[in-house]
């Protein structure tokens, strides 16, 4: 394949520029067809940034989505590679790629993840958000997840729940005015002292869970460990006296 296109727009200052620089060869992975890998020979163009005052001296062209500046992969294939990996895992996700024909790892699975994720516009938060922590894995790594309250879509997800990197967070989002939250005394600790006019509201699981437990402690303090009920077995003769049959 041989590019056709005549100028390019610069990443970093959003500037079109048609300065020829050179062109360079480009081999990208495309979508299997039928369970044979595809593998894209393009004849790409770089052009150099007419902006003096932008830091970057060539440009890789960019072909309408299809193709992103120094990809390896096009677009399309990565949009199935993430999608199958949100559904299963990013090591099913590479095994089953390469079932299919794509060349993929699952370290490959996670990058592509992050960048698609670092290029997601920053989420609107809300004056009133969720809180609540989460386990990478369980006993070892825990993390902070926060929710926009209003459309119940995550907002963020921060490292820990000792509440630091919540301090953080809460120190550029002074507008929250209500938050949701567990017993986790470090979190109603950070919020306190961060949002004072903040409403703290204890989720209802906790609360339920909280009442199940005053309602059997105070059974416990009431009522003996182990309650003993006797059983007398009478039987019906027993209360009649004994006949004696006579021939």
């Amino acid at each position: 394949m041989k590019s056709i296109s005549k100028s390019c727009k610069c990443p970093k200052c959003n500037c079109f520029t048609d300065k020829y620089h050179g062109t360079y060869n480009r081999k990208v992975q495309d979508l299997p067809v039928l369970g044979k890998s595809v593998q894209l020979e393009i004849c790409s163009h770089e052009y150099e940034c007419i902006n003096d005052e932008c830091d970057v001296t060539s440009v890789a062209e960019t072909f309408d989505g299809f193709l992103n500046t120094y990809s390896r992969m096009t677009e399309r294939c990565a949009d199935f590679i993430c999608t199958l990996a949100l559904e299963t895992s990013c090591e099913g996700c590479a095994r089953i790629c390469r079932t299919l024909g794509i060349k993929t790892s699952g370290d490959t699975v996670i990058r592509l993840l992050l960048k698609r994720y670092e290029a997601l516009p920053n989420t609107e938060v809300s004056d009133v958000i969720g809180i609540d922590d989460f386990a990478y894995k369980k006993r070892h790594t825990y993390g902070t997840i926060i929710v926009n309250e209003n459309t119940h879509e995550p907002v963020t997800l921060l490292d820990g729940r000792n509440g630091d990197t919540l301090r953080e967070w809460l120190q550029n989002n002074k507008n929250i005015k209500v938050v949701t939250r567990d017993r986790a005394s470090a979190y109603a600790k950070v919020i306190a002292e961060e949002l004072p006019d903040a409403m703290q509201v204890a989720d209802r699981f906790h609360l339920h869970q909280n009442l199940l437990e005053a309602i059997k402690k105070a059974l416990n303090y009431e009522l003996p460990a182990t309650i003993s009920i006797p059983h007398v077995n009478k039987s019906i003769n027993s209360e009649q006296p004994c006949k004696k049959n006579r021939i």
